[in-house]
Parts: C-alpha cells; sequence; structure tokens
C-alpha cells in the first residue's frame, strides 16, 4: 500500500523552518491581504525584536519598524498562510535574544533630538531673522519662565539643526 503526499499547511513548512532569522536581523515581510475579492501583497519592513517557540507550529516573531514617527509593532505567526514571503535584508550580531529595550532606546534618542531643534521667527519685510533656542527645552531648564509672543507675531518654523 503506498502512501499518499497529504498536504497539511498551504505553507512551505520546510523554507519556513529552516529559516535563520534571528534577534536584531532585519527582515522585509510580505503580508498577503484581501480587499474587495482581490489579493494584494504588502510588505513590513523592520528589526526582529524576538523569536518565541523556536521551530514548533506555534512560532512567533516580532518585528518593529518606525512609520511616521511612531513605533510599530507586529507579531507573525512563523507558519501563517497569509504570509508570502520573509526576506532576511541585514544579519546583525547581538548578545540577547529579545531586543525588547530598542523600546525605550527609541525614545530616548527622539527626546534627545527634540533637545537639538531650534525654532526661526521668519518676518516680512526687510527686517532680519531672528533665530533663539526654543522656549519649552531652554528655558524651562534655565529656570526662567517661557515668555508668550503676541498674536501680531509672525509664523514660527521649526528646523532642526545638524
Amino acid at each position: 500500500m503506498a502512501v499518499a503526499n497529504i498536504k497539511v499547511s498551504p505553507v512551505n513548512m520546510a523554507t519556513r523552518k529552516a529559516l535563520d532569522m534571528r534577534s536584531g536581523d532585519h527582515v522585509r515581510v510580505w503580508i498577503k491581504i484581501e480587499e474587495k475579492g482581490k489579493t494584494r501583497l504588502q510588505a513590513f519592513e523592520g528589526t526582529v525584536l524576538a523569536r518565541k517557540g523556536g521551530t514548533t507550529a506555534g512560532a512567533m516573531f516580532t518585528v518593529r519598524r518606525v512609520a511616521g514617527g511612531y513605533g510599530v509593532e507586529k507579531i507573525f505567526p512563523l507558519y501563517s498562510p497569509s504570509i508570502d514571503k520573509i526576506e532576511i535584508l541585514r544579519r546583525v550580531k547581538t548578545r540577547r535574544a529579545k531586543l525588547y529595550h530598542i523600546r525605550d532606546k527609541a525614545a530616548k534618542e527622539i527626546r534627545r533630538q527634540m533637545r537639538k531643534m531650534q525654532t526661526v521667527n521668519i518676518t516680512a519685510g526687510n527686517e532680519p531673522v531672528e533665530v533663539e533656542e526654543a522656549p519649552a527645552f531652554a528655558e524651562a531648564s534655565a529656570g526662567k519662565p517661557v515668555e508668550e509672543t503676541p498674536m501680531n507675531e509672525p509664523e514660527v518654523v521649526v528646523e532642526e539643526i545638524k
């Protein structure tokens, strides 16, 4: 009696099991999205924060990326049929299996960049342009009260200093 090959999952489990994806790797996950009866592929690219469950049927991995200034994390099942393919873009050697501390590190980086910003007053006509430090950080840290600007002053534009 011949044994028939029975397909249990639409996913090629051998390739997903052999995928050597570790925390810290930069990956692109192609997700199948069904809209109005049509299926399209959408990429989610980011850093692998954690991988749980090894290569078992319930294995999961967490990917984080920064989109529009906000950190976005998605947890994917490794053998999900909604994942078309997983591309490893860059390998990184890390000393930890779970990189959850990156969440706090990103928040600190944003705060540090905000301190470097300055406000620039732009006036109409031939008047000179004034450059002053951002009042929320500079005067608050110096212990001085923050001055309010009159309503007839020009618009304030924020620029980053490099």
